[in-house]
């Protein structure tokens, strides 16, 4: 069973960075579709950034120019660096990895960006 673990979310103010890590219990991240999703309170499920397997990117209007995703095949970590965080990315973080029918989910981590 595959298992993904979100780290590194929390409170920045606005014009803020963090950077999101999601490890993965196998060496799966070159071989998976691996995405990271938020959901904000009452709101959908969205997939803000991805990496596929070769390693084209692809990402979210909104995010376009403030947020990168990344891959570190040799520790099975994949990362979301977010800078010039706004309010309307408050939302909590999930973690995906995609292959036809197999997916996984990460447990989620919260990011508030308030003054």
């Amino acid at each position: 069973q595959v298992q993904l673990v979100e780290s590194g979310g929390g409170l920045v103010q606005p014009g803020g960075s963090l950077r999101l890590s999601c490890a993965t219990s196998g060496s799966i991240i070159s071989f998976y579709f691996m995405g990271w999703y938020r959901q904000a309170p009452g709101k959908e499920r969205e997939l803000v950034a991805g990496i596929a397997s070769g390693g084209s990117t692809t990402y979210a209007e909104p995010v376009k120019g403030r947020f990168t995703i990344s891959r570190d095949n040799a520790k099975n970590t994949v990362y979301l660096q977010m800078n010039s965080l706004k309010s309307q990315d408050t939302a909590v973080y999930y973690c995906n990895a995609l292959r036809t029918t197999d997916t996984y989910w990460g447990q989620g981590t919260q990011v508030t960006v308030s003054s």
